[in-house]
C-alpha cells in the first residue's frame, strides 16, 4: 500500500513537458496584424498635429480647463488641472504636466501661449531650468483661448466619448485663426515626423484673408504678406527668398537661425540676448567649453550665464583688440549660436498624414473653419426658428388673453391644459407647452406685445443666417471679419528679425582660423606632424618609427596650405588647420589615411603654399634621370578640390619633388650604382604643362635608375659638394666617396 502511495506521489511530481507549437507566419502578416495598429495609433492619436494645430494631449488638457471654467476667474493649482485632465487623457500625471508646461506663458515656448501661469514653469531655452511641481504652480486659460473654443457649445465640431465612456470630448477645436501655423509644433511618430515653425499672427491673418478672397494667390504674393517664420525668443533668420518660396510651396526645407547680440565696449563683452529657437544655453556653453579647451577660441577669455528677471543673456568676455565681427562669424560657424530648423509640415487632414506647404495648409484650414462656422450658424438658425415658432404661438393668444386664462382655469386635470390650449387657439404642442409655462404675472398685454415684437428681428436674423449659410462668399466674408478682429486684438510685433543673405558681410575663411607659427615634418614612411614652436622649446627630439626618417621639415603658419605629392602621379591639397597640433613625442598623422590616398599610394614629398605665384616652381625628378620644373600656379584651382590627378608626368616613377620659392637651390641626385651629381635647380628647364616629361639630367646606363634626391644644404651628407657639381647637362655621375656612399645607402628607395 505504501509503495503504491509513493508511486502515485512520484507520478504527481513528474512534470510533463509538451512540445512547443510553432506556427509559420509570413513576416508581412506579422507586421500588418501586430505592428501596424500600433504605428497608426502613434501617428493618428499622439504625435502628429491636426488642422486645429493641436495634438490630442494638448486638446484634452485645454478642453478640461475650459470645462472647469478657467476662461475667467482666478487661477487654480496645476495639480488640480492635471488630475481633472486624467478623465480624458489616460496617461501619467507627469506627462500631462509636461504638456501643460509647454503651453504656458512663463515657459515661453509659444508665440501665443494658451495658459496664463503663475510660478516657476522653466524656460524653453534652458534644459537645466526645471519647472516646479504642480502643487506649487497655478494656471488658467489665456484670453486668446476664447478664439480656440468659440462656438464649441454650438455643435461646431464632432464630440466623441472619452476612453471610459463617462463624458464627451471634441475631436478638434474650432479655432477661429490658423493656429496650426501660429505656434511651433514638433512630433515624432513611427516612420514619420512633423516639425512646423511658427509665423507672426498678424501676417498670418492677412495671408489667410488674401487666400479667402483669392484661393489662387501666388506663392510670391503670399511671401510679400507672410514675410517668413517668426520664432518665440526672437533671434535672426537668414532670409533666402527662393528657399523660403520652396518651403511655402512644399512644406519642407531648412531655415538658418542665428543668435542676436550686442557688444559692450566698456566691459569688452559680447552679450548674447537672443538665441535660435532650436537650441539651449547649456548646449552653447558646452560647445564653447570644448572649443576653448581645444585652443580654437583664443579670443575668448571667459563666458557666463547672466539670465535674470530682465531676460536671457549669455556674456562672452573677449581679449582686447579682438575683431568682434570676425569672432561672431567664427562663433556662428563653430557653435549652436547659428542653428538649423528643419521644416517638415506634416499634419493630419481628415485622419490622413499629409505634407503641405503654407498655402495648402491655409486652404485646408479655410475649409475646416468654413465647415465649423457653417455648423455654428446652423445651430443658431435652428434655435432662432424654434423661438420664432414659439413666439408665433404666443401671438395667437394676444387676441384673447382672457380666453387663455379661462381655458387653464376651467380645465379640471393638469394633463389636459396643453391639449385644451392647442384646441382653443389652433397651436401645436410645443407652442401650447410654452404658453402654459408662462407665469401668471406675465399674462398681460404689455409682456406679450413686447415678446411679439421680437418676431420681426428674429425673421430678419434668420434670413441673414440662411443667406450666409447658403453663400460661400458671404460665409468667407464673415470669417474675414473674425480674422480682422483677431489681428486687432492679439497682434504682436515680429520677434524674429529677417536678414537677407546679401546683408551678411562675407568673412574670408582664413579669418576664422587661428594663425600661429608651426613647424611641419613629413617622414619617408608617410607620417606628418604639425608642432607649435612653443611645444618645440626644449624638446626637439622627434619620435619616429624604426627605420623611418624625415624627408621634409619647414616652418609655416597655421593658415597655410600644403601640397602633398604622392608616388601615383597625384597631388592632394590640405590646409594645415585641418591637422591637429601634435608633439615631438608623437608619431603624428598617417597621411595616406588622413587624406584618403588610393590603395598602395604613398607620399613623395610636400610643400607649403601661401600663394600660387608664377615665379615659384615645383621641381620633379624621375627614376629615368629626367627632371622638369612646373610653375606652382599650375596647381591653383578655383574650386575647393582636394585631389588633382595627372599632376605630373607618369612616364617614369617619381623620385622627388621640391618647391623653388624664387631662388635657385642645389640638388644632389644619386643613382642605383652609387654615383651622384649636384646641379642647380635653375639648370632644369621650365615647362607649362603639368604632365611634361622634362629633359635628361643624369646619364644612365642600361639597368640604372635614380634612387634618391636631396636638396641643399648638404651638411652631414657629403664632405665635398664641389666634387659632384655639374654645369652641363645631361651629366655623368661621380662615384660617391666611402662616407658619402654610406649616407646614400640609407636613402635608397
Amino acid at each position: 500500500m505504501a509503495r503504491k502511495k509513493n508511486e502515485a506521489r512520484a507520478d504527481a511530481n513528474t512534470k510533463v513537458t509538451k512540445p512547443a507549437v510553432v506556427i509559420d507566419q509570413p513576416i508581412t502578416e506579422t507586421i500588418e496584424t501586430n505592428y501596424m495598429p500600433y504605428v497608426m495609433t502613434v501617428i493618428v492619436s499622439r504625435a502628429i498635429p491636426e488642422i486645429d494645430g493641436f495634438k490630442p494631449a494638448h486638446r484634452k488638457l485645454l478642453y478640461t480647463m475650459y470645462r472647469a471654467g478657467l476662461m475667467n476667474g482666478p487661477r487654480t493649482k496645476s495639480a488640480n488641472i492635471v488630475g481633472q485632465t486624467m478623465r480624458l487623457n489616460p496617461h501619467s500625471d507627469a506627462a500631462i504636466y509636461e504638456t501643460m508646461v509647454r503651453l504656458t506663458r512663463a515657459n515661453g515656448a509659444l508665440l501665443h501661449p494658451f495658459i496664463d501661469s503663475k510660478g516657476s514653469f522653466g524656460k524653453h531655452y534652458s534644459s537645466d531650468m526645471k519647472y516646479a511641481a504642480p502643487r506649487y504652480t497655478e494656471a488658467k486659460l489665456e484670453p486668446i483661448c476664447a478664439e480656440i473654443f468659440r462656438g464649441i457649445d454650438k455643435n461646431t465640431v464632432d464630440m466623441v466619448d472619452n476612453y471610459d465612456g463617462t463624458m464627451k470630448e471634441p475631436v478638434l477645436l474650432p479655432t477661429t485663426f490658423p493656429n496650426i501655423l501660429a505656434n511651433p509644433n514638433m512630433g515624432i511618430a513611427v516612420g514619420m515626423a512633423s516639425n512646423i515653425c511658427s509665423f507672426n499672427l498678424a501676417e498670418l491673418c492677412d495671408g489667410t484673408i488674401s487666400l479667402l478672397k483669392n484661393p489662387k494667390t501666388s506663392i510670391d504674393k503670399l511671401l510679400d504678406i507672410i514675410k517668413g517664420p517668426d520664432f518665440p525668443g526672437g533671434g535672426q533668420l537668414i532670409y533666402d527668398r527662393e528657399e523660403m518660396a520652396e518651403i511655402y510651396r512644399t512644406g519642407q526645407g531648412n531655415l538658418r537661425l542665428r543668435a542676436k547680440y550686442v557688444y559692450n565696449s566698456k566691459k569688452g563683452t559680447i552679450e548674447i540676448i537672443e538665441i535660435p529657437y532650436t537650441t539651449t544655453i547649456e548646449v552653447i556653453q558646452k560647445k564653447l567649453t570644448e572649443l576653448i579647451k581645444e585652443g580654437k577660441l583664443k579670443e575668448v577669455t571667459d563666458f557666463r550665464d547672466e539670465i535674470d528677471l530682465s531676460g536671457f543673456k549669455l556674456a562672452i568676455d573677449v581679449r582686447r583688440g579682438t575683431d568682434v565681427l570676425t569672432l561672431m562669424e567664427k562663433l556662428y560657424r563653430l557653435t549652436p549660436l547659428e542653428d538649423t530648423f528643419k521644416c517638415n509640415f506634416n499634419l493630419l487632414i481628415d485622419g490622413v498624414p499629409k505634407t503641405l506647404g503654407v498655402a495648402d495648409i491655409l486652404l485646408e484650414w479655410i475649409r475646416f473653419r468654413s465647415n465649423c462656422y457653417r455648423r455654428e450658424l446652423t445651430y443658431d438658425l435652428t434655435r432662432m426658428e424654434e423661438k420664432l415658432h414659439l413666439l408665433r404661438g404666443l401671438g395667437k393668444i394676444l387676441l384673447d388673453i382672457d380666453r387663455a386664462i379661462r381655458i387653464v382655469r376651467e380645465t379640471e386635470e393638469e394633463k389636459m391644459v396643453v391639449p385644451n390650449l392647442m384646441e382653443g387657439f389652433g397651436i401645436d404642442e410645443k407652442q401650447a407647452e410654452y404658453i402654459a409655462e408662462i407665469k401668471l404675472r406675465n399674462l398681460n398685454k404689455e409682456y406679450i406685445i413686447n415678446r411679439i415684437r421680437e418676431i420681426e428681428s428674429l425673421q430678419a436674423e434668420i434670413a441673414r443666417l440662411k443667406d450666409i449659410i447658403n453663400d460661400d462668399i458671404k460665409l468667407k466674408g464673415e470669417i474675414i471679419k473674425q480674422l480682422t478682429e483677431i489681428k486687432r486684438k492679439y497682434r504682436k510685433p515680429r520677434q524674429t528679425e529677417l536678414i537677407g543673405i546679401s546683408e551678411i558681410e562675407p568673412i574670408p575663411e582664413e579669418a576664422l582660423i587661428d594663425n600661429y607659427n608651426v613647424r611641419i615634418l613629413l617622414t619617408k614612411g608617410g607620417y606628418f606632424k604639425k608642432i607649435t614652436l612653443q611645444s618645440l622649446r626644449g624638446n626637439d627630439e622627434q619620435k619616429l618609427k624604426e627605420g623611418d626618417f624625415i624627408v621634409c621639415q619647414e616652418d609655416a603658419e597655421n593658415r597655410d596650405e600644403i601640397l602633398m605629392f604622392s608616388n601615383k602621379v597625384q597631388v592632394y591639397k590640405a590646409k594645415l588647420s585641418d591637422f591637429e597640433d601634435t608633439k615631438a613625442s608623437a608619431l603624428g598623422d598617417y597621411v595616406p589615411a588622413k587624406l584618403d590616398f588610393d590603395e598602395d599610394e604613398g607620399t613623395l614629398n610636400m610643400c607649403v603654399v601661401r600663394e600660387y605665384r608664377r615665379d615659384f616652381y615645383v621641381l620633379f625628378l624621375f627614376e629615368n634621370g629626367k627632371g622638369v620644373r612646373i610653375p606652382l600656379s599650375a596647381y591653383e584651382t578655383k574650386s575647393n578640390r582636394r585631389k588633382l590627378t595627372n599632376a605630373y608626368s607618369s612616364s617614369s616613377p617619381p623620385v622627388a619633388a621640391f618647391l623653388e620659392r624664387g631662388e635657385p637651390f642645389d640638388v644632389m641626385i644619386v643613382n642605383s650604382v652609387g654615383k651622384a651629381i649636384i646641379i642647380s635647380s635653375s639648370q632644369v628647364p621650365v615647362k607649362e604643362t603639368r604632365t611634361s616629361v622634362g629633359v635628361q639630367l643624369f646619364n644612365l646606363k642600361s639597368g640604372q635608375r635614380i634612387v634618391s634626391a636631396t636638396a641643399a644644404p648638404f651638411d652631414g651628407i657629403c664632405e665635398n659638394p664641389s666634387r659632384y657639381r655639374k654645369n652641363k647637362l645631361p651629366a655623368t655621375g661621380v662615384t660617391l666617396s666611402e662616407k658619402d656612399g654610406t649616407f646614400a645607402q640609407l636613402r635608397l628607395i
